[in-house]
């Protein structure tokens, strides 16, 4: 789990092709002061697996789900992603709780700087806009952002100069894509009343009692 406060900007330096996966090596140097094998973490949003440490990187696998849903797939040697550690228990949640289970990606429509700010649009699928909410949080590339607001496809967000300094989000252009995961809460809730609901609506007939075990089905 991470909070979606970036630590800092690691290089790709290496994909591996491995047939339907591949295997990504990331150049870094914060993330790697206490990082052990098998320790998550996020890249670009993305929670992966570590696989192997060196004294200035660190690899891992990707998988063909992560490569069908996240834009870790147009990665290159030299791109700069977003990292950040999985979240301690005494750590301070400065951002919201964050899976690192990206939903899907979206595409920046619009880049405006107005003072110091920068504002991007970003298109969104059908299927995630109802979980996206004005004053709510959203993670764009693993950071964590708070929603202005939304539209029928799109939802805006404010970039301050600190996280447009220390983030991809700082030189990410108009055409770009970005990994969006929705706030989990959101989720849970609808499926807690989706349940409820279909309970009220359900009657207790035969076919009720037999599912759950009231009837044996005999005479």
């Amino acid at each position: 789990m991470f909070t979606g406060i970036i630590e800092e900007m690691g290089t790709v330096r290496e994909i591996i092709s491995r047939g339907n996966s591949c295997i990504l090596k990331v150049e870094a140097k914060t993330v790697l002061e206490d990082m052990k094998l098998g320790d998550s973490i996020s890249v670009n949003g993305v929670c992966l697996t570590i696989t192997e440490i060196t004294s200035s990187t660190f690899s891992a696998d990707i998988s063909l789900e992560t490569l069908r849903v996240s834009n870790l797939k147009s990665l290159r040697s030299g791109d700069l992603v977003n990292l950040e550690r999985s979240l301690k228990l005494t750590d301070r949640l400065g951002g919201h709780l964050v899976l690192g289970h990206v939903d899907g990606t979206g595409q920046i429509l619009s880049k405006q700087v107005k003072e110091n700010t920068i504002f991007l649009t970003i298109s969104a699928p059908e299927e995630l806009l109802c979980y996206i909410v004005p004053k709510g949080s959203i993670a764009v590339d693993g950071i964590s952002l708070t929603v202005i607001q939304t539209s029928s496809n799109s939802f805006s967000v404010a970039i301050v100069p600190f996280t447009a300094a220390k983030t991809t989000l700082g030189f990410k252009k108009v055409g770009d894509t970005v990994n969006l995961e929705t706030d989990i809460l959101g989720r849970y809730v609808e499926k807690l009343l989706q349940g409820r609901l279909e309970s009220k609506q359900r009657s207790i007939d035969l076919a009720f009692l037999a599912e759950h075990g009231f009837l044996d089905g005999g005479p």
